[in-house]
């Protein structure tokens, strides 16, 4: 995964309380426990009104850096109104690399959290339903002190790529630089397991929806791997074309996945198979920063590169891709790309353009795109569709 540059975004989109696949998250934050002093200052009706997160508003974390300044925005997105707000922020710490939602906190009911990966190893995870909150809830990992007498818990080093298990929310995945893949048990805050496969860095997680102990991974030796994370040490690997960028499971066939490398190659692998399904082989000029597969139209592939652009695919698991359209959004590099679970043609990309580095977008717009997809709808439920959380 390219890491977020100057002035620019890290963009998920995240679910409600119960886990399902929207992006109403935290519901009205007028409603938290306690003194609502404790988390409003004095304002007129408008700005209580903007406090206020209404049922057809949607939800978008970006991680935003600007010189050395580091921030985790929540923006508010309401296509009805056409209005795009932030809602509230936290000040960061550290440089955020990655995000990913979840639901959950030892020892608390389900809520609204943000797990934040960083140049430094530890994993800060922050209560989002909290406003003017000035540290995280909890955290994972510690480093280790001779003075103190403490050990090391977690990684060494950078942390790149972090997956919840919406099966089992008490597991957290982690990759680093430091080459390892880390399971955390969120109730003791401590590694459960610890995957020692890859020869460089881990640049991308994704669990399985349809099978809770299923990890894909994804690293710089130009590997993308399969885990049996009951038995970690029984797993399938994949040569790849470049260093593993960016990774999806396809939500409508569970047996199949893509992989965007370095090198701006897009394979699709069917995890029963040996060989790639197919290749693109110059689906961009560089990185392939993004890659989302729609849960909702089949053959919905939607890609952002570092080269500016945001391309949508049309493909099927036998048949060569074509591309549908692409955009260039003014952003320079594009960093990251999420698509909407509720408005599914909704894309948010961030970028490093200092003046432009954040975009919501419906690619409908695009007469090829409606064109293409309208009519595809799936009707039955997609495996995973409805407890996966969409980043």
């Amino acid at each position: 995964m390219t890491p977020v540059g100057e002035d620019s975004d890290q963009t998920s989109f995240f679910p409600d309380e119960a886990g399902t696949a929207q992006l109403l998250g935290i519901g009205s934050l007028a409603e938290i426990d306690g003194d609502a002093e404790d988390h409003f200052s004095e304002s007129d009706d408008s700005d209580k009104e903007d406090d206020e997160i209404k049922p057809d508003d949607n939800l978008i974390l970006a991680g935003r850096v600007e010189e050395d300044a580091s921030t985790l925005e929540i923006y508010v997105y309401n296509p009805t109104e056409e209005s795009l707000y932030v809602h509230h922020d936290f000040s960061l710490s550290a440089y955020p690399l990655c995000l990913e939602w979840l639901d959950y906190e030892p020892g608390h009911s389900a809520g609204n959290y943000c797990a934040i990966g960083s140049m430094n190893s530890i994993i800060d995870i922050w209560d989002l339903d909290i406003i003017n909150c000035i540290e995280p809830a909890y955290k994972l990992g510690r480093k280790p002190s001779r003075k103190k007498g403490l050990s090391r818990i977690g990684h060494s080093d950078a942390v790149l790529s972090l997956a919840w298990n919406s099966n089992f929310h008490h597991v957290l995945a982690s990759g680093s630089v430091d080459r390892s893949i880390l399971l955390w048990d969120l109730d003791s805050g401590e590694p459960a397991t610890t995957i020692n496969a890859f020869t460089d860095k881990v640049q991308c997680l994704e669990w399985k929806p349809d099978e809770s102990q299923t990890l894909l991974a994804g690293g710089c030796d130009n590997t993308v791997k399969l885990f049996d994370c009951s038995n970690p040490e029984n797993y399938k690997t994949w040569q790849t074309s470049g260093e593993v960028e960016s990774l999806a499971w396809n939500p409508i066939e569970s047996s199949s996945f893509c992989v965007g490398t370095n090198t701006g190659v897009i394979h699709c692998f069917d995890y029963r198979q040996e060989s790639p399904i197919w290749t693109i082989p110059d689906a961009h000029e560089k990185e392939v920063t993004g890659l989302n597969i729609s849960d909702r139209y089949a053959g919905f592939l939607v890609t952002a590169s570092a080269d500016g652009l945001v391309k949508v695919w049309d493909y099927t698991a036998s048949n060569q891709p074509r591309m549908i359209s692409d955009k260039d959004f003014g952003m320079n590099l594009v960093h990251c790309l999420a698509l909407c679970p509720d408005w599914p043609f909704v894309i948010a990309a961030g970028g490093d353009n200092k003046m432009n580095n954040f975009s919501v977008y419906d690619l409908q717009n695009s007469d090829a795109v409606r064109n293409t997809f309208q009519s595809r709808e799936v009707t039955q439920t997609p495996c995973g569709a409805t407890d996966e959380p969409m980043t």
